[in-house]
């Protein structure tokens, strides 16, 4: 199958927006987490993402806030600024061979997680490398998702505050739209071949 290799920020914008359409759970406790992780465990591929709180300044450097792990139909908000640490059960499932992470950007996602642990994730996806073999040529997730489904992401949320103290529904939306639109690709790629 061909993909058109590009498009423009006007055509992207032209076009409708997409909405993450399943259940959003935000994850603040381990036992919350250890429930997620379980659920997550029986699927066979995820989406990934993370977010950060914005550095407006050169002086100052944040730790990774969010983890975002989505299946078709849910995704869980793994709030890290909230847990404090990394906890060992989500550093398994991290690392874990038998589960597919899909994710875009990853090396940014992996020096962010290295900051707070020494793991090596393992079996990750990273788009901006899979999406070529089709002859996609542009690397953003708004972009590759225009170009397959003809609907917009809205980037609206990127540069809001993570460490929050309750993540806003509009937070929440983004922040699962891009996990999910990761998977969403992945596997309709997959399916073209």
């Amino acid at each position: 199958m061909n993909f058109t290799p590009a498009i423009t920020k006007d055509a992207v914008s032209q076009m409708p927006r997409e909405m993450f359409p399943g259940r959003i759970i935000v994850v603040e406790n381990r036992v919350i987490l250890d429930k997620a992780l379980s659920y997550l465990s029986s699927l066979t591929e995820i989406g990934f993402d993370t977010e950060t709180r914005p550095n407006f300044s050169k002086r100052t450097h944040y730790k990774m806030s969010l983890i975002q792990l989505a299946g078709d139909d849910i995704c869980f908000l793994i709030r890290l600024n909230k847990l404090k640490k990394i906890p060992s059960s989500l550093e398994s499932f991290l690392k874990n061979e038998s589960i597919k992470k899909i994710g875009l950007s990853l090396r940014d996602d992996f020096h962010g997680l290295h900051s707070l642990t020494n793991i090596s994730p393992g079996n990750f996806v990273d788009l901006q490398t899979y999406v070529t073999q089709f002859g996609i040529e542009d690397m953003s997730l708004q972009k590759i998702y225009a170009i397959l489904f003809g609907k917009k992401i809205s980037k609206r949320e990127r540069l809001s505050n993570w460490e929050a103290d309750t993540l806003t529904e509009s937070q929440q939306r983004y922040a699962a739209l891009d996990a999910w639109a990761c998977l969403r690709i992945y596997q309709f790629l997959e399916c073209s071949k």
